[in-house]
């Protein structure tokens, strides 16, 4: 049976989605083979996904669709699935790219490289490019030859597989709403906490949840969703969890991204209730942030004027306004902030941040839980997050410097790896068994709180193609009591210790290493904002 499902838009793809049906990534070999490649490659060999998806964009020239460059890869990386086209991309080859004339000869393109699928019409043109010579029969019948066995292998053509067994009432069963809820909990990122959080039932009778993502179900799901059984949206989960001694108090204060909340009323006309609700509680949950009606695929996006992609990296307006307001009151206030994406919140005066993604359908259980110290947080950021826009490269610039943790220090708001517990669990010693190609470490909670953190390995040689900072190669949940010690081993991978060249080779980095461990990375904002110190250690190959 199928191990994996598809790895989609293939390779490189991360621009602008307004201009993506015509527009062309450059990008240099070093950055391909150390950045954009990886990943699938990752997911192919340990994986083994069973689809590919190509992109709408060329790459270097290429449609990715159609690319003899990226099919190579897939080919040396033993590949042994189907190749799909994203949805009316080989349309594009003719239509905006101009890399061909006609859909005949798109289509005879796009099958003489190896893709298999059009998610699309194109390929209603395949035989009258096979009648013009443009493709042949055994072509197009080794594309019909890789769709059918995965088929196969899903056992579509089977009378019975195990998966008939499955009743339906297993979706949405306690076991997987379980795990739903462990997975918000788990990828929430305390970003701030100034000692407001846990909140602390005996010490509040009143709570105001504040804003427009307080009780929207849209702020839990993201893009690209099935329906919910029961989801509980944040306000729901607070209300639960607060129970009948405390009175939770609720506003939408601002809209998402209007400057008001009823078309007919006058601008912001939530905020004079929030600030009410907010001035006679005793604590404040701002819940701002977005959704995938600002930030989404284009063409599944209300935000019309830029195709689905953020202008800059602050809340909408009318947002930052409820924020600031609310701020200026002094009470305690936690901003609970739903996005996919690197924001600037403007919350530097509030006591708490919570980045609390899109958590999915228990995602207002899972904040409850960790406002109220039920569970303490652990996750961290997968992604950094900027200061300002204006020192970020062009987004059209798909070159690394001056991005990513990798290859630069500055305008960083919050870093990559990084994210707070409601303990301090530090690595205090660590060492390199070669033997078993590891990182052996010891991790101390020396705080008071049970709690779970990420032990992370960082990696740096002195080979001049070295990335310019430490490169992620190892991490580990660890569950640790307060007050306890362990012993935890992180395996290494070889590619730790290679590098990649101008010429997009990957070479050995030399044998002189350096390894970090910690639960951030190491660099001095990580270190200063989480209050630990990563250990090093040298390791001569």
């Amino acid at each position: 049976m199928l191990a994996a499902g598809c790895a989609k838009h293939f390779a490189a793809h991360s621009g602008p989605e307004a201009l993506r049906h015509e527009f062309n990534t450059i990008a240099s070999k070093k950055d391909l083979a150390e950045t954009y490649l990886p990943a699938f490659e990752a997911l192919i060999k340990e994986a083994k996904v069973e689809g590919v998806m190509g992109a709408y964009t060329r790459l270097n020239g290429e449609p990715t669709c159609a690319s003899t460059f990226l099919m190579g890869k897939l080919k040396e990386w033993g590949f042994d699935g189907y190749f799909v086209s994203d949805c009316w991309a080989i349309r594009d080859f003719h239509e905006s790219h101009k890399i061909t004339k006609t859909p005949t000869e798109s289509a005879a393109m796009a099958l003489n490289a190896g893709c298999d699928l059009n998610c699309g019409c194109t390929y209603v043109h395949a035989i009258a490019a096979e009648q013009e010579g443009l493709v042949s029969k055994e072509t197009i019948r080794n594309a019909v030859v890789r769709l059918m066995r995965t088929r196969m292998r899903l056992g579509l053509f089977e009378e019975h597989t195990e998966f008939d067994d499955i009743p339906y009432d297993v979706v949405a069963c306690d076991e997987h709403r379980k795990v739903s809820l462990e997975c918000a909990e788990k990828s929430m990122v305390l970003l701030k906490n100034n000692g407001m959080l846990p909140l602390k039932k005996e010490e509040i009778k009143s709570i105001a949840v504040i804003g427009p993502n307080s009780d929207s179900i849209d702020a839990l799901r993201g893009n690209y969703y099935g329906t919910s059984v029961g989801p509980k949206t944040f306000l729901e989960g607070i209300r639960d969890e607060a129970g009948s001694d405390i009175r939770v108090y609720y506003a939408e204060g601002a809209s998402l991204s209007k400057d008001r909340i009823q078309p007919l009323a006058m601008a912001e006309d939530g905020i004079a209730e929030a600030l009410i609700l907010s001035e006679m509680s005793d604590a404040v949950v701002l819940c701002v942030g977005l959704d995938a009606t600002l930030e989404g695929e284009q063409g599944d996006t209300g935000n019309a004027f830029d195709s689905g992609d953020k202008r800059d990296l602050l809340l909408p307006e009318g947002q930052r306004v409820l924020i600031e307001k609310v701020l200026a009151l002094g009470k305690p206030t936690v901003v609970v902030l739903s996005a996919g994406s690197s924001i600037n919140p403007l919350c530097d005066k509030a006591d708490a941040l919570i980045q609390a993604w899109y958590p999915g359908e228990l995602g207002g259980v899972a904040l409850a839980n960790i406002l109220f110290g039920k569970v303490s947080p652990s996750g961290k950021l997968p992604v950094t997050f900027y200061e300002s826009i204006d020192a970020i490269p062009d987004f059209a610039d798909y070159s690394m410097k001056g991005r990513t943790y990798r290859y630069t220090r500055d305008n960083i708001l919050y870093p990559f790896g990084f994210g707070l517990t409601y303990s301090k669990v530090a690595v205090t010693d660590c060492f390199y068994n070669p033997d078993k190609n590891a990182i052996n470490v010891t991790v101390q909670n020396q705080g008071s709180v049970d709690a779970e953190d990420i032990v992370q390995i960082y990696v740096h040689s002195k080979s001049s193609d070295a990335t310019p900072f430490p490169k992620l190669c190892g991490f580990k949940r660890v569950a640790i009591p307060a007050g306890s010690e362990e012993e935890v081993e992180i395996s290494i991978s070889d590619s730790a210790f290679t590098v990649v060249n101008e010429e997009g080779e990957v070479i050995s980095g030399g044998n002189e290493f350096t390894f970090y461990a910690g639960t951030c990375q190491p660099d001095p904002l990580s270190e200063k904002l989480s209050g630990t110190s990563c250990i090093s250690v040298s390791v001569v190959k």
